[in-house]
């Protein structure tokens, strides 16, 4: 009988995966190394743009938790939600059993991280500054949920789009942009942000670059001493927000003169996940239809 149940326990074995025995590992966003005795089976997500990677990387699928506004892919509306991200349930994470949690250092805040650590739960902490960025740390959750090739088609395609639009308008004529986040407060994002390194991808030039602040709060006033040549939106979601056209009301705005007051849904910008490349194509045609504006 044991000689017969040692030959079914490695029968058993054969049948698995070895990928699925062998101990990954990745490096994430702050510089830790992130080790698991094998692909991690459960998974929770602590931000919407982890929750979009995790499916481009091919690991949507062993996701147990994930935060509020975690909408994408549709499948992604099945996963349990946990909360918001900067005040998920502490306890129902725990509860969830998870061998790998994805965090978001500048969205989860420093304290909540560290309880979780406290906890001993393996922690990938993304914070993406840069496309490449965005397709490194979608690599490196693939290797840690067992897709690997997946997740590094999906990087591949996502860098080969972003070499495409560097080829086609980083050259093109420098177009000042204006990005509002949103009216009320008035508020923008600096040169150090990831939107405006898009921008700078396209050919724009981000007006408030220089300002110290990643999301500066600033004054119409500012914006018109500024000039821009092109007014850009987020908003909330896929809808043109009415606030935009209030800069009608300043008719010798470059903008407003060429009729440049656009609008790309923020869930393509605003989150530094894999669909910022599709916000980033939305965002370099706009700026050529305002190249085609100019007298």
């Amino acid at each position: 009988m044991p000689c017969r149940c040692s030959f079914l326990l490695l029968y058993c074995l054969l049948l698995i995966p070895l990928g699925q025995l062998q101990a990954v590992e990745a490096i994430d966003d702050s510089g830790n190394r992130v080790e698991l005795d094998r692909p991690a089976r459960r998974i929770v997500s602590l931000s919407p743009h982890a929750t979009e990677m995790l499916f481009a990387a091919g690991g949507g699928g062993r996701l147990v938790g994930a935060v509020d506004y975690s909408d994408f892919p549709p499948e992604a509306r099945k996963v349990p939600q946990i909360g918001g991200y900067h005040d998920f349930d502490l306890e129902r994470v725990v509860a969830m059993r998870p061998d790998l949690v994805v965090a978001w250092s500048s969205g989860n805040g420093v304290r909540r991280i560290e309880e979780l650590r406290r906890l001993g739960l393996k922690l990938f902490v993304t914070e993406p500054a840069s496309l490449e960025m965005i397709a490194r740390d979608i690599a490196a959750l693939g290797v840690l949920a067992g897709s690997e090739s997946v997740a590094k088609a999906s990087a591949d395609s996502l860098l080969r789009r972003r070499d495409t639009l560097d080829r086609t308008y980083r050259q093109r004529p420098p177009v000042p942009v204006f990005y509002q986040i949103w009216n009320s407060p008035l508020m923008t994002l600096n040169g150090d942000h990831l939107i405006s390194r898009v921008i700078e991808l396209c050919g724009g030039r981000n007006v408030f670059s220089q300002l110290p602040s990643l999301t500066p709060t600033i004054s119409p006033e500012g914006v018109l001493a500024a000039d821009p040549e092109v007014i850009l939106a987020g908003g909330m979601n896929d809808e043109r927000p009415e606030w935009l056209d209030d800069w009608r009301r300043w008719p010798s705005l470059s903008a407003v003169q060429r009729n440049n007051l656009f609008h790309i849904n923020p869930d393509l910008l605003q989150r530094n996940g894999p669909r910022i490349i599709e916000g980033a194509e939305r965002l370099c045609a706009l700026l050529e239809q305002a190249r085609g504006r100019r007298p």
